[in-house]
């Protein structure tokens, strides 16, 4: 594993925010707490929520979803193993067809079994295009699927996918329940019914999401009972409460990370990502649209200072999205700071200074606005700072805050500090962020890049099932993002963890930029053990 255990106090390499994130209270004599929810229950905050728990439309579509499981899941060092499935699965010679014999004996939280139609029902439904799920795009490469009788199944592809296997962590849905609904407002929509570890109890949308351990799971019944989540988009709110004893975990910014630093009664987790921020540059916008002004912003922006300055150094810089650590990464594509050669850039594109230092073009000042998501406090960082830099180049950036519902219409045309990442495999997030074919569709591709040669390259990763071959069509994308930027990335982040010292079990995977609930120490609540006294 790439995660680092640390116990005790902090070290000074506290980790930025994720979305979501577990810590511990403890109790004023310094010893660990039982807990808000009691010795059996863990209760954390986390600062988004999902729009819906259909695995049809997205949710647990990486995996960890808690409510459900999939064909495969992922260990602690994210390789692949059986969960509804089997074994692995058999793959064809060519590479187009990939056969999973099911697990017996497996019933849904209802008590329903589980069976090969439920895995046929599921991925049908997601590309059936009357299905609202954003990500069915992740599942081009499926031609078909069948039952063979109640214990195989069987998916036929259009071509060698080569990280299809991955795809299968996608949560199994019932049919029996959903199959009866409107797939996109139906009650099992927020009423949802798995064959997973836990089952959701109650929803109070903004509030709170509650789960209780299956008796029935396949896996054996948790001994973590009770498990609740608190929506607590705020962070500085989200560290009242954990100081207060209200939750079990709390996920926070190195600066109120550093509050709790002296707890011996917790234990600190750092992990590892491909967790990135980075700023969207729309080609809709008369600024951001120039090539010449994105290219003078990436190496404008001064990315270590990010790391040191915002990050406590839990991070590394960004210049796609392949974490410089990754097998994956094109070496050669870092960007050096260069200020000066950011004010060149601008010089010869016809970008003039004005009075006031702002720069301007056929009567276009360069000026654009930049959003960031209210209560973000890591995102709020990152904006300042790349405005400060932006500014020391003769480019206004306005930062401003706001919910997702007023961002969202404005992406076309306006700057976003965004972020993204995967580890699973680099088509899965590079396709979905870059491909011209998803500009302006939802979050995909929200600069709208448009870059040939770049959509050939993501093709030609995504079809191959050559190591090789892939490994260079990616290379292509990051150098092609050296020459065209469509967004400015700026650092990788790690996440950093705090859980209270009552359980045997909590552990790191390496992580995306996770916006459910399935990433964090909590990944394996379901195997947690209370600790022996």
């Amino acid at each position: 594993m790439t995660a680092r255990t640390v116990r005790g106090m902090a070290t000074a390499t506290l980790a930025a925010a994720l979305i979501t994130g577990l810590a511990a209270c403890s109790n004023p004599g310094g010893g660990a707490a039982a807990g808000p929810g009691g010795a059996d229950s863990a209760v954390v905050g986390i600062a988004t929520e999902p729009e819906s728990l259909s695995p049809l439309l997205g949710y647990g579509k990486d995996g960890n979803s808690k409510i459900f499981d999939g064909l495969l899941a992922h260990d602690a060092d994210m390789k692949l193993k059986p969960a509804l499935a089997q074994s692995l699965p058999e793959v064809s010679a060519d590479g187009l067809t990939y056969t999973y014999k099911l697990r017996q004996g497996v019933k849904f939280s209802d008590g329903a079994p589980f069976s090969a139609e439920d895995v046929v029902f599921t991925y049908r439904t997601i590309l059936d295009a009357k299905t609202n799920n954003a990500s069915k795009t992740e599942l081009d490469a499926l031609a078909g699927v069948e039952a063979r009788g109640g214990d195989t199944v069987v998916f036929t592809l259009k071509y060698p996918y080569a990280p299809f296997a991955e795809r299968t962590v996608l949560p199994i849905a019932p049919e029996h329940i959903a199959g009866g609904q409107d797939v996109n407002s139906g009650d099992f929509t927020t009423h949802p019914v798995g064959t997973g570890p836990y089952v959701l109890t109650a929803w109070s949308k903004g509030e709170k999401l509650s789960f209780k351990a299956n008796p029935g799971y396949w896996g054996g019944e948790p001994a973590v009972k009770k498990f609740t989540m608190a929506v607590i988009k705020d962070d500085d709110v989200r560290a009242t409460r954990l100081r207060s004893g209200e939750l079990d975990g709390a996920i926070l910014p190195p600066n109120l990370a550093k509050g709790f630093a002296g707890d011996k009664a917790r234990t600190t987790y750092e992990a590892k990502t491909f967790d990135y921020r980075n700023v969207t540059l729309p080609t809709h916008h008369p600024v951001t649209g120039d090539p010449a002004v994105r290219r003078a912003l990436d190496i404008a922006v001064d990315r270590k200072a990010m790391v040191e300055g915002l990050l406590d150094g839990a991070g590394k810089a960004a210049y796609g999205p392949v974490p410089t650590d990754s097998p994956w990464f094109t070496a050669g594509t870092e960007r050096a700071h260069d200020l000066d050669g950011a004010k060149k850039i601008l010089d010869e594109a016809g970008w003039k200074a004005g009075e006031d230092g702002i720069r301007a073009k056929d009567g276009v000042r360069a000026s654009f606005p930049l959003w960031y998501t209210s209560g973000d406090k890591i995102r709020q960082d990152h904006a300042l700072a790349f405005a400060s830099d932006a500014k020391k180049a003769g480019i206004e950036v306005k930062t401003e805050a706001g919910t997702w519902e007023v961002i969202e219409p404005r992406m076309k045309t306006e700057a976003v500090l965004a972020g993204g990442g995967s580890p699973a495999d680099p088509d899965f997030d590079q396709y979905q962020l870059l491909t011209s074919s998803l500009g302006g569709d939802g979050f995909n591709n929200m600069a709208r890049y448009d870059n040939p040669v770049v959509d050939a390259a993501l093709v030609d990763g995504r079809r191959s099932g050559d190591p090789a071959a892939r490994k260079a069509a990616y290379d292509t994308v990051q150098r092609e993002l050296v020459k065209d930027p469509g967004y400015v990335f700026l650092t990788h982040i790690d996440h950093l963890y705090v859980v209270n010292d009552k359980w045997d079990g909590p552990a790191t995977q390496v992580e995306p930029h996770d916006h459910g609930l399935g990433s964090g120490p909590w990944w394996n609540v379901e195997s947690w053990k209370p600790k022996q006294k």
